[in-house]
Protein backbone atom coordinates (compact mmCIF):
# COMPACT_ATOMS: atom_id res chain seq x y z
CA UNK A 1 0.00 0.00 0.00
CA UNK A 2 1.34 3.61 -0.64
CA UNK A 3 1.94 5.84 2.05
CA UNK A 4 -0.92 7.65 3.46
CA UNK A 5 -0.64 11.83 1.94
CA UNK A 6 -1.91 13.27 5.66
CA UNK A 7 -1.84 17.27 5.99
CA UNK A 8 -1.47 17.89 9.07
CA UNK A 9 -0.57 21.47 8.49
CA UNK A 10 -2.85 23.58 9.83
CA UNK A 11 -2.92 27.40 10.64
CA UNK A 12 -6.32 27.17 13.29
CA UNK A 13 -6.41 31.07 13.90
CA UNK A 14 -9.34 30.22 16.23
CA UNK A 15 -11.69 32.73 16.13
CA UNK A 16 -10.68 34.84 13.39
CA UNK A 17 -12.69 34.83 9.99
CA UNK A 18 -9.81 33.45 7.31
CA UNK A 19 -10.79 33.55 3.58
CA UNK A 20 -10.07 30.20 1.47
CA UNK A 21 -11.43 31.43 -1.76
CA UNK A 22 -13.21 34.28 -2.46
CA UNK A 23 -17.06 32.81 -1.91
CA UNK A 24 -15.34 30.43 1.08
CA UNK A 25 -13.76 31.41 4.18
CA UNK A 26 -14.12 29.60 7.37
CA UNK A 27 -13.88 30.55 11.15
CA UNK A 28 -12.51 27.52 13.21
CA UNK A 29 -13.61 26.86 17.02
CA UNK A 30 -11.27 26.44 20.04
CA UNK A 31 -12.48 22.99 20.77
CA UNK A 32 -8.89 21.07 19.66
CA UNK A 33 -9.03 17.41 20.73
CA UNK A 34 -7.74 13.65 20.07
CA UNK A 35 -11.43 13.35 17.37
CA UNK A 36 -11.17 17.02 16.65
CA UNK A 37 -7.62 18.26 15.77
CA UNK A 38 -7.66 21.76 15.94
CA UNK A 39 -10.96 22.32 16.04
CA UNK A 40 -14.13 22.50 14.23
CA UNK A 41 -14.19 24.59 10.95
CA UNK A 42 -17.11 26.27 10.53
CA UNK A 43 -17.51 27.45 6.48
CA UNK A 44 -19.45 30.81 5.48
CA UNK A 45 -20.10 30.76 1.96
CA UNK A 46 -20.94 33.93 -0.08
CA UNK A 47 -19.62 37.44 0.18
CA UNK A 48 -23.09 39.69 0.61
CA UNK A 49 -25.20 37.09 1.93
CA UNK A 50 -24.50 33.87 3.48
CA UNK A 51 -24.83 30.39 4.06
CA UNK A 52 -23.37 29.19 7.71
CA UNK A 53 -21.83 25.76 7.20
CA UNK A 54 -21.21 23.43 10.72
CA UNK A 55 -22.09 25.77 13.23
CA UNK A 56 -20.20 23.62 15.35
CA UNK A 57 -20.44 22.98 19.53
CA UNK A 58 -22.31 24.53 21.85
CA UNK A 59 -19.40 27.04 22.50
CA UNK A 60 -20.44 30.71 23.05
CA UNK A 61 -17.51 32.32 22.45
CA UNK A 62 -17.54 30.56 18.89
CA UNK A 63 -20.77 32.08 18.31
CA UNK A 64 -19.64 35.67 19.04
CA UNK A 65 -16.61 34.72 16.33
CA UNK A 66 -19.56 34.01 14.11
CA UNK A 67 -21.46 36.96 14.41
CA UNK A 68 -18.61 38.70 13.93
CA UNK A 69 -17.73 37.15 10.98
CA UNK A 70 -20.97 37.50 9.48
CA UNK A 71 -20.51 41.12 10.30
CA UNK A 72 -24.30 42.21 9.58
CA UNK A 73 -24.85 40.57 5.99
CA UNK A 74 -28.15 38.27 5.89
CA UNK A 75 -27.69 34.92 6.36
CA UNK A 76 -29.76 32.56 4.06
CA UNK A 77 -29.33 29.30 5.59
CA UNK A 78 -27.55 27.19 8.48
CA UNK A 79 -26.52 23.90 6.96
CA UNK A 80 -25.52 20.92 9.02
CA UNK A 81 -23.49 17.72 7.96
CA UNK A 82 -24.17 15.91 10.38
CA UNK A 83 -25.22 15.29 14.39
CA UNK A 84 -22.09 15.01 16.00
CA UNK A 85 -21.73 17.04 19.22
CA UNK A 86 -19.05 18.98 17.66
CA UNK A 87 -21.40 20.16 14.54
CA UNK A 88 -24.67 20.51 14.93
CA UNK A 89 -25.84 22.19 18.88
CA UNK A 90 -24.63 25.67 18.08
CA UNK A 91 -26.93 26.03 15.51
CA UNK A 92 -30.19 26.77 17.58
CA UNK A 93 -28.12 29.67 19.02
CA UNK A 94 -27.05 30.61 15.83
CA UNK A 95 -30.69 30.66 14.13
CA UNK A 96 -31.86 32.68 17.59
CA UNK A 97 -29.31 35.78 16.54
CA UNK A 98 -29.62 35.62 12.53
CA UNK A 99 -33.29 34.28 11.76
CA UNK A 100 -32.09 31.89 9.41
CA UNK A 101 -33.43 28.53 9.09
CA UNK A 102 -32.09 25.13 9.98
CA UNK A 103 -31.62 22.82 6.95
CA UNK A 104 -29.50 20.13 5.80
CA UNK A 105 -29.27 16.51 7.77
CA UNK A 106 -31.70 14.47 9.47
CA UNK A 107 -32.56 14.02 12.77
CA UNK A 108 -29.68 11.80 14.90
CA UNK A 109 -30.35 7.88 14.29
CA UNK A 110 -28.16 4.93 14.81
CA UNK A 111 -26.83 2.53 11.60
CA UNK A 112 -29.30 0.48 10.89
CA UNK A 113 -27.13 -2.61 12.00
CA UNK A 114 -27.28 -1.37 15.50
CA UNK A 115 -30.11 0.18 15.90
CA UNK A 116 -30.71 -2.23 19.34
CA UNK A 117 -26.98 -1.99 19.92
CA UNK A 118 -26.44 -1.46 24.09
CA UNK A 119 -25.06 1.96 24.80
CA UNK A 120 -21.34 2.99 23.56
CA UNK A 121 -19.11 5.73 24.10
CA UNK A 122 -20.26 7.13 20.73
CA UNK A 123 -24.11 7.80 22.04
CA UNK A 124 -22.25 10.32 24.50
CA UNK A 125 -21.08 11.82 20.71
CA UNK A 126 -24.25 12.63 19.30
CA UNK A 127 -27.00 15.44 19.55
CA UNK A 128 -29.98 12.98 19.56
CA UNK A 129 -32.54 16.48 19.88
CA UNK A 130 -31.20 17.78 16.65
CA UNK A 131 -34.82 18.79 14.35
CA UNK A 132 -34.18 20.81 11.46
CA UNK A 133 -36.37 23.14 10.35
CA UNK A 134 -35.77 21.24 6.51
CA UNK A 135 -34.38 17.67 6.11
CA UNK A 136 -31.93 18.06 2.52
CA UNK A 137 -32.08 15.46 0.37
CA UNK A 138 -29.00 13.80 -1.78
CA UNK A 139 -28.53 16.61 -4.71
CA UNK A 140 -30.71 19.39 -3.31
CA UNK A 141 -29.39 22.38 -4.43
CA UNK A 142 -29.23 26.11 -2.76
CA UNK A 143 -27.73 29.01 -4.67
CA UNK A 144 -26.37 32.30 -2.07
CA UNK A 145 -24.82 35.04 -3.93
CA UNK A 146 -24.64 33.63 -7.44
CA UNK A 147 -22.91 30.29 -5.38
CA UNK A 148 -24.23 26.86 -5.67
CA UNK A 149 -24.40 24.38 -2.48
CA UNK A 150 -25.23 20.92 -3.15
CA UNK A 151 -26.03 18.43 -1.32
CA UNK A 152 -24.38 15.14 -1.25
CA UNK A 153 -25.51 12.43 1.01
CA UNK A 154 -22.79 10.26 2.40
CA UNK A 155 -23.62 8.71 5.29
CA UNK A 156 -21.26 6.59 6.91
CA UNK A 157 -19.37 7.78 9.76
CA UNK A 158 -23.02 8.09 10.51
CA UNK A 159 -26.06 6.99 9.37
CA UNK A 160 -27.54 10.83 7.86
CA UNK A 161 -23.75 12.76 6.85
CA UNK A 162 -23.84 15.12 4.30
CA UNK A 163 -21.60 16.80 2.17
CA UNK A 164 -21.78 20.00 0.84
CA UNK A 165 -20.51 20.28 -3.35
CA UNK A 166 -19.62 23.84 -4.70
CA UNK A 167 -19.49 22.18 -8.10
CA UNK A 168 -18.77 25.30 -10.16
CA UNK A 169 -16.20 26.22 -8.40
CA UNK A 170 -14.83 22.40 -7.89
CA UNK A 171 -14.85 22.53 -4.03
CA UNK A 172 -16.06 19.72 -1.78
CA UNK A 173 -16.88 20.37 1.74
CA UNK A 174 -17.33 16.43 3.20
CA UNK A 175 -17.65 17.06 6.51
CA UNK A 176 -16.25 14.22 8.85
CA UNK A 177 -16.39 11.52 5.70
CA UNK A 178 -12.85 12.65 4.58
CA UNK A 179 -10.01 14.61 6.45
CA UNK A 180 -6.30 15.16 5.48
CA UNK A 181 -5.05 14.80 8.77
CA UNK A 182 -6.47 11.13 9.79
CA UNK A 183 -8.34 8.83 8.45
CA UNK A 184 -11.99 9.07 9.68
CA UNK A 185 -13.89 7.06 12.60
CA UNK A 186 -16.24 4.52 11.50
CA UNK A 187 -17.86 3.66 14.62
CA UNK A 188 -21.20 1.43 16.15
CA UNK A 189 -23.84 2.37 16.73
CA UNK A 190 -23.68 6.06 14.64
CA UNK A 191 -21.45 4.44 11.63
CA UNK A 192 -21.38 1.69 9.03
CA UNK A 193 -18.39 0.46 6.68
CA UNK A 194 -20.53 -1.05 4.23
CA UNK A 195 -22.35 2.81 3.93
CA UNK A 196 -19.24 4.47 4.35
CA UNK A 197 -17.52 2.93 1.52
CA UNK A 198 -20.51 3.44 -0.97
CA UNK A 199 -20.17 7.14 -0.04
CA UNK A 200 -16.32 6.88 -1.06
CA UNK A 201 -16.58 5.72 -4.00
CA UNK A 202 -19.42 8.26 -4.61
CA UNK A 203 -17.13 11.27 -4.14
CA UNK A 204 -14.55 9.70 -6.03
CA UNK A 205 -16.52 9.40 -9.14
CA UNK A 206 -17.08 13.24 -8.53
CA UNK A 207 -15.32 16.16 -10.43
CA UNK A 208 -14.77 18.35 -7.54
CA UNK A 209 -10.44 18.97 -6.92
CA UNK A 210 -10.43 20.93 -4.13
CA UNK A 211 -11.73 19.02 -0.25
CA UNK A 212 -11.76 21.36 2.35
CA UNK A 213 -12.69 19.01 6.01
CA UNK A 214 -14.89 20.52 9.18
CA UNK A 215 -11.48 19.37 10.60
CA UNK A 216 -7.62 20.41 10.21
CA UNK A 217 -6.78 21.57 6.11
CA UNK A 218 -6.95 20.95 2.91
CA UNK A 219 -6.94 17.61 1.68
CA UNK A 220 -4.10 17.29 -0.96
CA UNK A 221 -4.61 16.05 -4.12
CA UNK A 222 -7.84 14.36 -3.54
CA UNK A 223 -8.27 12.49 -6.35
CA UNK A 224 -4.89 9.94 -5.21
CA UNK A 225 -6.22 10.80 -1.28
CA UNK A 226 -9.36 9.52 -1.62
CA UNK A 227 -8.29 6.22 -3.55
CA UNK A 228 -5.50 5.45 -0.79
CA UNK A 229 -8.45 5.91 2.01
CA UNK A 230 -10.52 3.03 0.18
CA UNK A 231 -7.10 0.95 -0.40
CA UNK A 232 -6.31 1.24 3.83
CA UNK A 233 -10.03 0.08 4.41
CA UNK A 234 -9.73 -2.73 2.59
CA UNK A 235 -6.14 -3.61 3.98
CA UNK A 236 -8.52 -3.62 7.14
CA UNK A 237 -11.01 -6.31 6.43
CA UNK A 238 -8.06 -8.35 4.99
CA UNK A 239 -6.59 -8.70 8.20
CA UNK A 240 -10.03 -9.41 9.47
CA UNK A 241 -10.67 -12.32 7.06
CA UNK A 242 -6.78 -13.47 8.10
CA UNK A 243 -7.91 -13.64 11.90
CA UNK A 244 -11.31 -15.46 11.02
CA UNK A 245 -9.14 -17.85 8.54
CA UNK A 246 -7.19 -18.24 11.66
CA UNK A 247 -9.62 -19.67 13.52
CA UNK A 248 -11.02 -16.48 15.42
CA UNK A 249 -14.51 -15.89 15.76
CA UNK A 250 -14.99 -12.80 18.16
CA UNK A 251 -14.08 -8.82 18.40
CA UNK A 252 -12.14 -9.01 21.07
CA UNK A 253 -9.64 -11.89 19.90
CA UNK A 254 -9.61 -10.30 16.45
CA UNK A 255 -8.45 -6.74 18.46
CA UNK A 256 -5.51 -8.50 20.27
CA UNK A 257 -4.12 -9.99 16.92
CA UNK A 258 -4.51 -7.33 14.96
CA UNK A 259 -3.89 -3.96 17.14
CA UNK A 260 -0.57 -5.19 18.56
CA UNK A 261 1.23 -1.98 18.55
CA UNK A 262 -2.14 -0.57 20.59
CA UNK A 263 -2.52 -0.64 23.99
CA UNK A 264 -5.38 -2.16 26.13
CA UNK A 265 -6.58 1.43 26.78
CA UNK A 266 -7.51 2.04 23.10
CA UNK A 267 -8.73 -1.72 22.77
CA UNK A 268 -12.71 -0.73 23.12
CA UNK A 269 -12.05 1.75 20.22
CA UNK A 270 -10.65 -0.63 18.32
CA UNK A 271 -13.25 -3.32 19.01
CA UNK A 272 -15.99 -0.58 17.55
CA UNK A 273 -13.38 -0.18 14.32
CA UNK A 274 -13.21 -3.89 13.40
CA UNK A 275 -17.37 -4.41 14.84
CA UNK A 276 -18.02 -1.75 11.61
CA UNK A 277 -15.72 -3.96 8.99
CA UNK A 278 -16.88 -7.20 10.11
CA UNK A 279 -20.98 -5.92 9.47
CA UNK A 280 -19.71 -4.45 5.83
CA UNK A 281 -17.95 -8.04 5.69
CA UNK A 282 -21.62 -9.40 6.06
CA UNK A 283 -23.03 -6.85 3.79
CA UNK A 284 -21.00 -8.36 1.24
CA UNK A 285 -21.68 -11.97 2.05
CA UNK A 286 -18.24 -12.78 2.72
CA UNK A 287 -18.64 -13.18 6.49
CA UNK A 288 -21.71 -15.23 8.94
CA UNK A 289 -22.96 -13.50 12.32
CA UNK A 290 -24.67 -15.95 14.50
CA UNK A 291 -27.01 -13.39 15.36
CA UNK A 292 -27.14 -9.44 15.22
CA UNK A 293 -24.08 -8.23 14.78
CA UNK A 294 -22.85 -6.51 18.34
CA UNK A 295 -19.43 -7.20 20.17
CA UNK A 296 -20.08 -10.01 21.83
CA UNK A 297 -21.55 -12.49 18.71
CA UNK A 298 -19.64 -14.87 17.02
CA UNK A 299 -18.12 -14.85 13.08
CA UNK A 300 -17.57 -16.99 10.56
CA UNK A 301 -16.54 -16.88 6.97
CA UNK A 302 -18.83 -18.15 4.48
CA UNK A 303 -18.51 -21.37 2.55
CA UNK A 304 -18.49 -20.56 -0.82
CA UNK A 305 -20.43 -23.45 -3.48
Amino acid sequence: MSKMDFNREFDARHGELVAITDELSRVTCNNPSALTFAGTNTFLVGKNEVVVIDPGPMDLEHLDALMKAIDGRPVKAILVSHTHVDHSPLAGPLKEKTGAPVMGCGPHKRAVSFADMAETPMDASSQKDFAPDEELEDGAKISVDGVTIEVVATPGHTENHLSFALPEQGVMLPGDHVMAWSTTIVAPPDGSMNAYMKSLDKLIARSETRYFPSHGGEVNNPKVFLPQLKQHRQMRSDAILERLHAGDDDVMTMVKAIYTDVGPKLHGAAALNVLAQLDDLIAQGVVLCNGKVTLSAKFTLRELT
